[in-house]
């Protein structure tokens, strides 16, 4: 997809016009920035936010830390943490933000299962500058060497799944911008800068 290409049904998520307030999971590999953005994106729509990194187990940390990735035995509670506290968002009212890297159509899914409305925001970049980024962070869990395993694990989104697929070149700040302007514009149709359907 290009950037700032859209697929999925109508979402009503315009934060300004009175609809419901969105519950938007912010998806990509590592070196995306997902945490980043989806925390400037969170402050944009006044929205609760987390990180499904917070929801890990000790000993699942401790396993990627090694440079083995989740199974997907391991992988499935996590997610259903990540999405009992979408549901509860959504049941609040208030809408919310979290960061997860939801790689596969079937963990997304497990999501989608707690939250039917949720709106998935695909962070995507190419594999030197994705690799560049992880060799500059510092205190973090993820090893550049799970990298290739996640691309090669990663399933974009499908023409049904709700949501939009965003480039990572430039700055946070503007990747939420542009992801706050695709929210309040649903239903606007596809290509470049156009709104959620």
């Amino acid at each position: 997809m290009e950037d700032g290409s859209s697929t999925g049904p109508d979402s009503s998520t315009d934060p300004g016009s009175g609809r419901r307030a969105p519950c938007v999971v912010v998806i990509g590999v590592s070196g995306t920035g997902k945490t980043t953005v989806a925390r400037l994106l969170a402050e944009r729509l006044d929205a609760p936010f987390a990180d499904a990194d917070d929801f890990h187990r000790p000993a699942d940390i401790a396993r990627m830390a090694a440079g083995r990735p989740l199974d997907d035995a391991v992988r499935r509670p996590w997610l259903e943490s990540v999405g009992r506290w979408l549901h509860e968002r959504e049941a609040e009212g208030a809408g919310c933000v979290v960061a997860c890297s939801a790689l596969k159509r079937r963990y997304r899914d497990i999501l989608r299962a707690a939250c039917p409305d949720a709106v998935f925001l695909h962070l995507t970049a190419g594999h030197d500058l994705l690799a560049e980024r992880i060799g500059r962070r510092a205190g973090h869990f993820m090893p550049q060497s799970l990298l290739t395993s996640q691309l090669a694990t990663l399933e974009p989104l499908e023409p049904d799944e709700r949501g939009a697929t965003l480039f990572v070149g430039q700055a946070p700040e503007l990747i939420a911008d542009t992801a706050a302007d695709l929210l309040a514009r649903p239903g606007e149709g596809p290509g470049e800068g156009s709104g959620l359907r």
